[in-house]
């Protein structure tokens, strides 16, 4: 039997899953690792902790499951998106990355756009905004020139351990679409955008296919892991476009819709040539040749979790959402808006912040909780309309991953609101799965995503839209889309007065 592993680099710990060929779950293990905040705003880690950790887990792994030191062939990678990581002359880290939720970079941003925005638009299809690459290494040029001087290699996480594993600098298209760097339509590093900001060609990784061999493990970790066999090392992806893959998002009308701290919905995209100038983020998927495109919600789950805390804090999620289902969809004339610490898709504006509208004496905790959730929803159906309205999408299925999909009024309300089916997966292990599938068909196990998705991805139960409950949430987030356009100058204003 062939086994598969993948290591999903998140922002807290890394995870990794290990399939069987037939796409069965073998094993898990994870690292925690730390975060640290130097600055307001500021978001590090180091580099080593996540070697450390995937040493760490790779370790455990064999331990649970001794055959991988005979029968392991191949690994992959789903990575946090957009982080910097800088490496000198002899590969040592020369500062701690700066992760991909850092928001010092806005000055960063603006500049990008008043001196080079159209170009980077036309080329990147995205506009910058603090997350991407590009803005973290104008930060380091400007603000530490001195260990500027010493970057020879530029990475992403992932690709750190990538390196670690084989000696090989690389990076998959789908990654490196959210540095702000690529050019997208030629699957090449944009020569202008890196000439104009300064940026050496040498200090950027050859690119590769998420499925492509990067390399093969160093003989001195083959050995210390007690491996008997060669271990292929293939590029991985981005987060998301390993998500996607992992939760089968490979063809049109089918979406996804992923609700963590902040929320996610995302769209395949089979056409090359879609732009959506900005509106959304565009990104090369880990299928080859294709792309996704996706909406962000700054707070999603983060709204429900802050709403727990400050009128619930000892009451579990469970309990707090019992209930629910006893209020009628609209929650008798109650909206939230979700942007309690800022909003990203449609708005780009950290200065807006949430509300409740319409609070009337009939309302209780739990026309409150009912609330919370639809003006999560509603607020990922920003995304969706963009799709649709721009791109001419129609949605007939979404699958819910995440917090959204742990509680079955929240589920119904999905459907409602986004009127689609919501699947949910019966396994979800997210990103992981995506990045064991890539070393599944990098392997030659599988010749093309579609017949591994067949193998790996399995759906659990499908909730259909309630056709009255749709209409009524039709005429509701009617509502609701005005509410940003009423209370921004508000916000703009209040947030003025508090500096």
């Amino acid at each position: 039997m062939a086994y598969l592993l993948g290591l999903d680099l998140g922002t807290s710990s890394l995870k990794g899953l290990v399939f069987d060929q037939t796409g069965d779950l073998c094993g898990t293990a994870s690292a925690e690792y730390p975060l640290s905040s130097p600055k307001p705003g500021f978001s590090e880690q180091e580099p080593t902790h996540w070697q450390e950790a995937a040493d760490a887990v790779i370790h455990d792994l064999i331990k649970k499951l001794p055959q991988l030191q005979t029968e392991l062939i191949g690994i992959s990678f789903s990575g946090q998106m957009h982080s910097l990581v800088l490496l000198d002359e002899s590969n040592r880290v020369i500062r701690p990355a700066i992760l991909w939720n850092d928001v010092r970079t806005t000055k960063q941003c603006q500049r990008i756009m008043a001196s080079f925005g159209e170009e980077v638009k036309a080329m990147t299809k995205n506009i910058a905004l603090e997350g991407f690459t590009l803005p973290k290494i104008l930060w380091v040029q400007e603000h530490e020139p001195e260990k500027w001087q010493q970057v020879r290699h530029i990475m992403l996480p992932k690709d750190y351990l990538a390196f670690w594993l084989t000696g090989n600098y690389s990076m998959d298209f789908s990654d490196a679409a959210g540095t702000l760097m690529l050019d997208i339509a030629n699957k090449c590093w944009s020569e202008a955008i890196i000439e104009k900001f300064s940026i050496s060609p040498d200090l950027l990784p050859p690119l590769f296919e998420s499925a492509a061999p990067v390399g093969k493990m160093r003989s001195e970790l083959k050995e210390a892991f007690g491996f008997e066999q060669e271990i292929t090392i293939y590029a991985g992806g981005a987060d998301n476009a390993c998500a996607a893959l992992g939760s089968g998002i490979i063809s049109e009308g089918i979406g996804m819709v992923s609700i963590g701290t902040s929320g996610v919905f995302l769209s395949f995209e089979e056409a090359q040539e879609v732009d959506y100038q900005g509106n959304l983020h565009l990104f090369r998927h880990v299928v080859k040749d294709k792309m996704y495109s996706m909406g962000v919600t700054l707070a999603a789950g983060n709204s429900l979790s802050w709403y727990r805390e400050t009128f619930a804090p000892d009451r579990s999620f469970s309990e707090l959402l019992t209930e629910i289902g006893e209020v009628e969809p609209g929650s008798e004339g109650l909206l939230f808006t979700p942007y309690i610490v800022g909003e990203r898709t449609p708005y780009i504006d950290s200065k807006i912040r949430g509300s409740f509208i319409g609070i009337d004496t009939r309302h209780r905790a739990k026309h409150f909780s009912r609330s919370v959730l639809e003006g999560i929803t509603f607020s990922l159906k920003d995304s969706q309309m963009i799709m649709e309205e721009q791109a001419q999408r129609k949605f007939t299925q979404i699958i819910s991953v995440g917090g959204g999909a742990q509680n079955s009024d929240w589920l119904q309300m999905q459907a409602d609101i986004f009127n689609a089916e919501i699947l949910t997966l019966s396994t979800e292990q997210g990103p992981g799965i995506g990045a064991a599938m890539l070393a599944a068909i990098g392997s030659g196990l599988y010749p093309d995503a579609a017949t591994c998705v067949d193998s790996f991805v399995k759906y659990g139960e499908t909730i259909h839209p309630i056709p009255e409950n749709v209409l009524k949430y039709q005429q509701i987030y009617s509502v609701y889309r005005t509410i940003y356009a009423q209370t921004a100058p508000i916000c703009h204003t209040l947030m003025q007065i508090e500096r």
